[in-house]
């Protein structure tokens, strides 16, 4: 049975057992309890066919109530936006195959990592003029994983090739590889799908152009001896990868926006909510940054895959992006030590180790690959003895992925160090666009000009949006 059949029959059914006239629409159920309805049908599979006086009748009351169609092909009719979301039994092959047990938990799995990535394109295609639904495309190209690495070196969640993406602007180092940051990433497959739309005039052509390139677009165009054809009309002259990648793209924007009629539950992800995007313009270390704040190191590596060596290498230059949880108020101030004052950090680790220890609590340190006793003992203040009674060990022998017990003991801080991080003297100002040195100042009464570039280590006026700069409260 063909899936379009099992929409049909499954809400026919539903529409049979309640006493409905075609011209009396106020009757019909909420939304809420038909598609509830729709639900338990798919699920009890207790199938009744009606004739085809009740289907005419069934679809003309749903279009009253503004509800989708029934059929694959009225379905996609009415999730079409910018892009072409054609029909046939190439599609619906797909769909029937997606729509399986076997596919569920992928697209669940999907489902709940695009909570956090989904909405992160949605902003910048929002910005950049580009149709939301592709959005799905990076599905195809990577399952959401900024980290996935084709057999021919295309990487990140969008998956392009080092030559491309340096035609793109994207930063490719001995520190990052922003092929793998959803934000730069999404920026520039925006681009070039724009740049193939402007060249090929059609968005099915463009999103061919991205698996296989422009120039393969075009001799297939070329060979195909039409004036502006579609992608359906030149597709057996292109890669047999791409013939198949279009009707993977619409079968994969249906599933993923009717996934409550195929039953598709979205899976927790454990990325956050909510997250803070913040300009830095010092060299600081994630794991610096992960203790001043107390959260776990590797989801802020999971929030900002770009960088190689667990290090934000920004300059005044050429600041760049850190993307953390999102920050309570109380951090604020400690998150602007580390991000501008370095330094300092010594400072932070030792007050946010000495308030463990006065509360009694017990660190948990995971340990790294290269790290010793010695390093570990350093970092957290202790000595090396300390450790090995804590954990009962009989040597200096540790492994990766060991889990140490620390009993931080409370340091003593100097009047200098106290004075350096007292909080309440201060306010954390988050850089807007189009802000300037003295509008802030305005807007706190007691700062001026110098004051704030004295108290931030400014040489200039210059300010760039996401920006922290510690004010007065005076």
């Amino acid at each position: 049975m063909r899936i379009s059949q099992v929409f049909v029959l499954a809400v026919g059914s539903l529409f049979a057992s309640l006493p409905i006239q075609a011209s009396n629409f106020n009757k019909l159920p909420a939304p809420d309890t038909l598609q509830a309805g729709i639900q338990q049908e798919l699920l009890s599979n207790q199938l009744v066919l009606p004739d085809h006086s009740e289907i005419d009748s069934l679809y003309k009351q749903m279009n009253a109530y503004g509800l989708p169609p029934l059929t694959i092909e009225g379905r996609l009719k009415h999730i079409q936006k910018q892009v072409p979301l054609t029909y046939n039994d190439h599609i619906e092959t797909l769909i029937e195959q997606y729509s399986t047990e076997r596919y569920k938990s992928y697209f669940g799995r999907m489902m709940g990592l695009g909570a956090y990535y989904f909405e992160i394109y949605d902003q910048i295609f929002k910005e950049t003029g580009l149709p939301s639904e592709i959005k799905y495309l990076s599905v195809i190209e990577s399952a959401l994983n900024p980290h996935a690495v084709s057999r021919m070196g295309a990487t990140g969640p969008w998956q392009f090739m080092f030559a491309t993406a340096k035609g793109y602007n994207l930063t490719m180092d001995s520190y990052m590889d922003e092929r793998k940051d959803p934000i730069s990433a999404s920026y520039a497959a925006s681009s070039y799908l724009k740049d193939a739309y402007a060249e090929f005039g059609d968005w099915l052509l463009a999103i061919a152009a991205y698996n296989c390139g422009k120039g393969n677009v075009t001799r297939a165009i070329k060979k195909s001896g039409l004036d502006s054809p579609n992608f359906w009309q030149i597709r057996s002259y292109l890669p047999k990868e791409t013939q198949n990648y279009i009707p993977k793209f619409i079968a994969m924007t249906y599933v993923m926006e009717f996934h409550v009629e195929l039953g598709i539950v979205p899976l927790e992800s454990s990325l956050p909510k909510q997250i803070e995007w913040v300009n830095v313009q010092q060299h600081v270390p994630i794991t610096t940054i992960a203790s001043a704040l107390n959260v776990d190191q590797e989801l802020i590596k999971t929030l900002n895959p770009a960088y190689k060596r667990g290090v934000i290498h920004g300059t005044e230059l050429t600041p760049r992006r850190l993307i953390l949880p999102a920050v309570s108020a109380t951090q604020f101030d400690t998150l602007y030590m580390v991000l501008n004052h370095p330094e300092s950090v010594k400072v932070i680790d030792s007050r946010m180790l000495a308030s463990n220890a006065d509360r009694g609590e017990t660190l948990r340190h995971k340990v790294k690959r290269g790290e010793t006793l010695g390093k570990i003992a350093t970092h957290y203040r202790v000595t090396v003895q300390d450790l090995k009674a804590w954990n009962q060990l009989k040597n200096n022998t540790i492994m990766p992925g060991q889990h140490l017990d620390i009993h931080p003991s409370t340091p003593s801080a100097s009047p200098r160090d106290t004075q350096q991080l007292a909080s309440n003297s201060y306010l954390t100002y988050v850089v807007r666009s189009g802000d300037t040195l003295s509008g802030i100042a305005q807007k706190h009464s007691g700062n001026t000009v110098s004051s704030i570039k004295s108290l931030n280590g400014m040489k200039d006026n210059r300010l760039k949006p996401g920006m922290k700069l510690k004010v007065s409260k005076i």
